[in-house]
């Protein structure tokens, strides 16, 4: 896909290696002192070659990133970032806007463009100074087959109303696997698609489709509000960052009732505790309806983890899905979620499976270790006896 323009409120940056020549001199295995760079993109540059998902720069610490999992110093002999240095890298990159918000409220979060990339920009205020954490966006939305996402998550993609959840924790590819999803949709149907994001992290293009981005506390208030204005505008296919709050999850919800494919994200680990999240939102005496309407509109739920890879490339992805069946449906509307993980079971010939079922075959074709496949499962016991361990 296109590279995308850099964002106009930021500045327009050159190229870092016209704008910083001194980026192309910097080892990252250099044994000599590093000293504090001039300005954020060099940092960014920096963590985008070496194929870190963050970069961090904080007050009283060296600057760090984080590399397959782990968060370790870009360098072994880097100056440690003072208050004035983490300050004056904040302020040379913020446009006034930004700056009026990060010292009036505290916190500013938003999309970075440059010419050599995109960043999810979050930088706050502490009692020790300022300091900024940058995710690494890859630009190029990657296909479902290069993320190796299985052919029933292509299934769902194909649904014309209902309810799509894709879960995990933070930094587990969630907006990964979405954009994936709403990509192909783009590619394989002729629809108006509008994605609702806090920041815009991927661009994606409009194919066969009609692609409306929006981001909140840019192009709307809030994802509630901007819920709302998407139902007229005649969508098809609606994609929300984050369902935070109960407005939100309602509103979702009632637009995935409604004729509407809805794909949302939630911070859960699990198909079972998803459903409760979404249901617990909700007062006691409307949670009876709320189960109805998410039994009959729910089509899947996706739950994944990024887990490090024994060989020390990267990180694999392990993988929970849960699909809509009539036992599934039964399951929630009597509010018995503790079921679910034995009908998902039993359900592996339609695509279901569960988070340590991944897990243990991660671990049995020798891609992940013992430890990380206990350390990061559901059912310890269990899955101590299938390891072996003593």
């Amino acid at each position: 896909m296109d590279e995308p323009e850099s964002q106009p409120d930021q500045g327009q940056p050159q190229a870092v290696e016209e704008e910083f020549p001194e980026a192309q001199d910097i080892e990252v295995s250099s044994e000599e002192p590093v000293h504090t760079l001039d300005h954020v993109d060099l940092y960014l540059r920096i963590g985008q070659d070496a194929s870190a998902s963050d970069i961090h720069l904080a007050v009283n610490v060296p600057p760090s990133w984080r590399l397959y999992g782990n968060l370790v110093p870009i360098w072994d002999h880097a100056d440690v970032l003072r208050a004035a240095d983490t300050e004056s890298l904040a302020l040379g990159f913020l446009n006034e806007e930004q700056k009026k918000r990060l010292f009036e409220k505290g916190d500013v979060d938003f999309a970075y463009a440059t010419d050599f990339g995109r960043f999810r920009a979050s930088v706050v205020r502490h009692r020790l100074g300022i300091d900024m954490v940058f995710r690494i966006i890859n630009t190029r939305v990657r296909t479902m087959d290069e993320l190796g996402l299985p052919a029933t998550l292509k299934m769902l993609t194909q649904y014309h109303n209902g309810l799509i959840l894709v879960t995990g924790s933070v930094g587990s590819g969630k907006s990964t696997t979405l954009a994936a999803m709403v990509d192909h949709i783009s590619e394989t149907r002729q629809d108006h698609i509008i994605t609702l994001e806090d920041p815009i992290e991927y661009i994606i293009n409009s194919k066969n489709c009609h692609v409306t981005q929006r981001e909140v506390h840019t192009h709307t208030h809030s994802f509630a509000a901007a819920l709302r204005g998407a139902l007229r505008e005649d969508p098809d296919v609606i994609m929300v960052g984050e369902m935070r709050d109960l407005e939100t999850i309602q509103l979702a919800i009632t637009a995935s009732e409604t004729g509407h494919l809805v794909l949302a994200t939630l911070h859960t680990g699990s198909a079972a505790r998803t459903l409760d999240r979404v249901l617990d939102v909700f007062p006691v005496d409307q949670r009876e309806q709320i189960r109805v309407m998410v039994a009959e509109s729910l089509r899947g739920i996706v739950s994944q983890q990024l887990v490090p890879r024994v060989d020390g490339a990267g990180r694999a992805m392990a993988l929970e899905i849960l699909l809509r069946t009539e036992a599934v449906a039964a399951t929630i509307r009597d509010g018995k979620t503790f079921m679910l993980p034995g009908i998902m079971q039993t359900g592996g010939k339609m695509g279901m499976r569960l988070m340590d079922d991944s897990l243990y075959d991660l671990y049995a074709d020798g891609t992940i270790s013992d430890e990380e496949c206990y350390m990061r499962c559901e059912q310890k016991v269990v899955m101590r006896e299938r390891l072996g361990m003593h």
